[in-house]
C-alpha cells in the first residue's frame, strides 16, 4: 500500500468555486471523476480538450490512470480545475516536467472570482433603476 501511494501523484486544483482532489497512478490512461467515466462527467468535448492539455503536452497521457474528486462549481469552472490538479500533480510525480507546464500556464492557478453583491444595489456592479420623480 505505502509503494501505491510513493508512486502516485497527489494535488489540488481550485478555479472559481470548484475544488479538484486528483490521484495520478501509473496506469493505461483511464480517468475517473466522482467515480464516474470521463466522457460520462464532461459530455462537451471542449471541457475534455482543456482536462487533458497537461498530458498531451507532457505525452503522458496513456501513461497514468486519474482519479478525481469534483466539489462545487459548473463543469467549465470544473475542468480549469482539473486541469490545474493534474499539472501538480505530474509534476509531483516527474519534477522535470515542471518548466514545460510552467511555461505553458499550467501551473498558474485563475485568480478570478465572483465579485459580492453590494448592499443597495441589484448585483455587483448593477443597480436599482433611477427616477427622478
Amino acid at each position: 500500500m505505502d509503494n501505491q501511494i510513493a508512486s502516485s501523484g497527489i494535488a489540488v486544483g481550485r478555479r472559481k468555486e470548484a475544488v479538484a482532489r486528483v490521484k495520478l497512478v501509473k496506469g493505461s490512461g483511464r480517468i475517473l471523476i466522482n467515480s464516474k467515466p470521463f466522457d460520462a462527467y464532461f459530455p462537451l468535448d471542449e471541457h475534455r480538450k482543456i482536462v487533458i492539455q497537461p498530458l498531451i503536452l507532457t505525452d503522458t497521457l496513456n501513461k497514468y490512470d486519474i482519479f478525481a474528486n469534483m466539489r462545487g462549481g459548473g463543469l467549465s469552472g470544473q475542468a480549469s480545475a482539473l486541469q490545474l490538479g493534474i499539472a501538480r500533480a505530474l509534476v509531483e510525480l516527474e519534477p522535470e516536467l515542471k518548466d514545460k507546464l510552467r511555461k505553458s500556464g499550467f501551473l498558474t492557478r485563475d485568480p478570478r472570482m465572483k465579485e459580492r453583491k453590494k448592499y443597495g444595489q441589484k448585483g455587483a456592479r448593477k443597480r436599482f433603476q433611477w427616477t427622478k420623480r
